[in-house]
């Protein structure tokens, strides 16, 4: 099984909002959908932060001003592409910060506005109410540390499939 290195950026702005995209895999209804961070793929010859940068200015227009931070959790798992493909993801999640705004949808690939119903900021409040599923699975738990900048020493694994 193939790996893919993939970067999933913790995208914080000046209020300490997250941005979160919500989203379902292909041929699945719209209630099965979650709410994930923004990131994706390493591509080859590509390095983890440059990949988290891109995938900030494909996914949300930002470009000026994004600041990067460590990487905090990391997480395997096996699941499907939007290809059909079964691959091994080896993700990176990387504490980030912008001024915020109003994200542009404008850097996406037609199966990402086929597949992602929406894209706003939470606040931490709005997170805890929320009966919502946001992925990663512990998310929820662990978003209010990296929020308030207590970022672990060495990446914390979160999940491994």
């Amino acid at each position: 099984m193939r790996e893919r290195p993939t970067a999933r950026v913790l995208l914080f702005d000046d209020s300490g909002r997250i941005l979160l995209l919500k989203g379902r895999l292909p041929n699945r209804p719209a209630h099965t959908s979650s709410w994930f961070t923004v990131g994706g793929g390493v591509e080859p010859g590509e390095t983890l932060i440059e990949a988290a940068l891109r995938e900030i200015a494909e996914e949300t227009g930002f470009v000026e001003g994004v600041e990067l931070g460590p990487i905090v959790w990391v997480r395997e798992s096996v699941s499907a592409l939007v290809t059909g493909e079964t691959v091994r993801f080896k993700e990176s999640y990387i504490v980030a910060r912008c001024r915020g705004g109003e994200p542009t949808r404008d850097g996406w690939e037609q199966y990402e506005r086929d597949l992602i119903d929406d894209i706003r900021w939470w606040s931490l409040d709005e997170i805890a109410a929320t009966s919502d599923r946001i992925w990663p699975e512990r998310f929820c738990e662990l978003i209010g540390a990296a929020a308030r900048g207590e970022h672990p020493d060495e990446p914390l694994v979160i999940s491994v499939d």
